[in-house]
């Protein structure tokens, strides 16, 4: 059991939390959800004790092992990957470690007494066994046998963070401290994720996530950090919503109670107040009309620090009836050791108008290189998206007229980066279209949640997710009327997930999107269109960069998720 006593915590002059406590409790999974800057990945640290309480005291007993996935994913890049999974175990990896420095010097009788020692710990931690079940875990989630050798500098950061996932599980930890497992996992990942949090693990699992169809999977609870405190609640993350929005309804329905009593309480104090006769009366309704406004300032609805950004995508002309075709086209791409990685092989894709295609598919297949592809074709790209461009070896990428399209890059950071080098947010918005009205620009940022002083942040230093609200700005001041999408989800917190799919599902142009968001996904997409490896055997061979052999086929398909997934036997949106 993790215990928290009276703790408080602020960040500068911001106050995350104050006098919380609570308790994690064995074998239940928790949930940890706010907003972006509430305090979530704070609250992780000071569980694993990488940061201090401003007061107050959490306790954890000595005997439980912690697994904490941390959020540099490049910290073991020299390593095997097989190593680094087995380092998520320090005992073991200590004692092997030791026991291979000593047998490579001279055997004295001590040392002969230290190597029995170190190999009672190793055959205690099962250390034989060591880089099969390393093994079994890396395949687990999706990479495959003749990847495990490699170094970790030879994976893309998706690819990383599975091994970092799998080092965190094979420490076999009492308690699991997740931030974000989800990112830049494809759907086959979470899926095996899910069941092994929900099947395998017995142990106390503390994790943020924003993907809401992973904590309806996973959470037995949810911890929520708001209003300056965690308040735990029962169940899973749609259990959370119906609750906290009752508590809300409740306490505003008693504080309009309270309020009219106050009201009424204050008349009869004015009426009779220099009343001789009335005076011990009123003195006594002055005495309850503090009393109530007590309780309305302590038990009263509070304000949010979830705030929806508003976003509304909006275009001038639509584009003509066929959007893009792309047909008969091919890519290769040369990894570091010179070996050709076929990724497309003459494939044909076209897409019409009021289309809303989610691209799926797993992670090395493809799905970002299509896109990259599929902007390729287009004379009128702003000179900052031709960075991100990947011409096709073959084949034709033709887009239709009046088509106008815009782009979300991945990599937010890099991709903001590049144009916003002393900028602030009101600077970098405004260099897009300098015609408008200031005042129009403002209001555009205000609507992504970058009010006031927020408007004036220096881009060079904002988190992922204002990175990922200012691109989206970007879309909206330059009015496109196609928006091709890579991952525009990540980083974002669960509001502005939803403020976002609420401006996609109103836009009346076509969408061309990736997400492994499977809410998203479901509730957008029209069409999906998923890419598989070529070949009888190629889905266990797939590799970074591409498919192996002769790359991608598409399987396109017209209709929603939810029915793709009938058609095709398979259930990993809901459980």
């Amino acid at each position: 059991m993790i215990v928290l006593d009276k703790v408080t915590k602020r960040f500068g002059p911001k106050i995350l939390f104050e006098n919380v406590s609570m308790q994690f409790d064995p074998g239940k999974r928790y949930g940890l959800t706010g907003a972006n800057g509430a305090g979530k990945s704070t609250l992780l640290k000071m569980l694993e004790f990488n940061e201090d309480t401003d007061t107050g005291s959490i306790t954890i007993p000595g005997n439980l092992r912690l697994g904490v996935l941390r959020q540099n994913h490049f910290e073991y890049e020299q390593e095997r990957i097989l190593d680094t999974v087995i380092m998520g175990n320090k005992a073991l990896w200590e004692a092997m470690q030791e026991k291979e420095r000593l047998l490579a010097g001279e055997v004295t009788d001590e040392v002969g007494i230290r190597l029995g020692e170190l190999e009672g710990t190793i055959a205690e931690e099962n250390g034989y066994m060591a880089e099969s079940e390393a093994a079994e875990l890396l395949v687990g989630l999706g990479i495959p046998a003749d990847k495990h050798e490699s170094r970790m500098n030879a994976l893309a950061g998706g690819y990383k963070l599975r091994v970092l996932i799998a080092q965190v599980l094979y420490g076999k930890p009492d308690v699991l401290l997740l931030d974000e497992p989800t990112n830049h996992l494809d759907l086959e990942s979470i899926r095996w994720l899910e069941s092994f949090l929900i099947n395998d693990f017995k142990g106390t699992l503390v994790v943020v996530s924003h993907d809401r169809h992973f904590l309806n999977s996973v959470a037995t609870h949810i911890a929520d950090v708001d209003y300056q405190t965690i308040t735990v609640y029962a169940g899973n993350y749609a259990d959370f919503v119906d609750a906290k929005y009752e508590n809300n309804q409740r306490a505003s329905a008693q504080a309009a109670t309270a309020k009219k009593k106050v009201a009424e309480l204050q008349e009869f104090v004015q009426r009779f107040g220099s009343h001789a006769s009335k005076s011990k009366q009123a003195q006594s309704r002055v005495k309850q009309i503090d009393k109530l406004k007590e309780e309305i300032e302590a038990k009263g609805p509070k304000r949010s620090s979830l705030v929806r950004p508003f976003i509304r995508f909006e275009f001038e002309k639509p584009s003509g009836r066929d959007v893009v075709r792309m047909d008969d086209f091919s890519k290769t791409f040369v990894d570091d050791k010179g070996k050709e990685i076929v990724v497309y092989d003459k494939v044909s894709f076209h897409v019409n108008r009021g289309d809303k295609i989610a691209i799926t598919g797993p992670n090395g297949i493809g799905k970002s290189t299509l896109l990259k592809l599929m902007i390729s074709g287009f004379a009128g790209i702003d000179d900052d998206t031709k960075h991100d461009i990947v011409k096709p070896d073959g084949g034709e990428v033709r887009w239709g007229h009046d088509a106008s399209v815009g782009y979300f890059a991945q990599d937010t950071h890099e991709a903001l980066n590049r144009t916003a080098s002393g900028m602030n947010a009101f600077q970098w918005l405004y260099q897009w279209d300098k015609m408008a009205p200031q005042e129009h620009i403002r209001s555009i940022l205000g609507r992504l949640l970058f009010s006031g002083e927020a408007g004036l942040k220096q881009a060079a230093t904002m988190s992922g997710g204002e990175c990922a609200r200012l691109l989206l700005a970007k879309l909206l001041v330059l009015k496109h009327n196609v928006l091709i999408l890579d991952e525009p989800t990540n980083h974002l917190d669960i509001e502005s997930i939803e403020g976002l799919l609420d401006g996609l599902k109103s836009f009346k142009g076509t969408i061309v999107f990736v997400s492994h968001d499977r809410h998203v996904v479901s509730e957008l997409a029209n069409r999906i269109v998923e890419l598989r490896p070529k070949g009888p055997n190629s889905t266990s061979e797939r590799s970074e960069g591409g498919a192996p052999g002769k790359g991608a086929e598409l399987v396109d398909f017209g209709g929603t998720y939810d029915e793709f997934l009938e058609r095709e036997g398979r259930d990993f949106t809901r459980r």
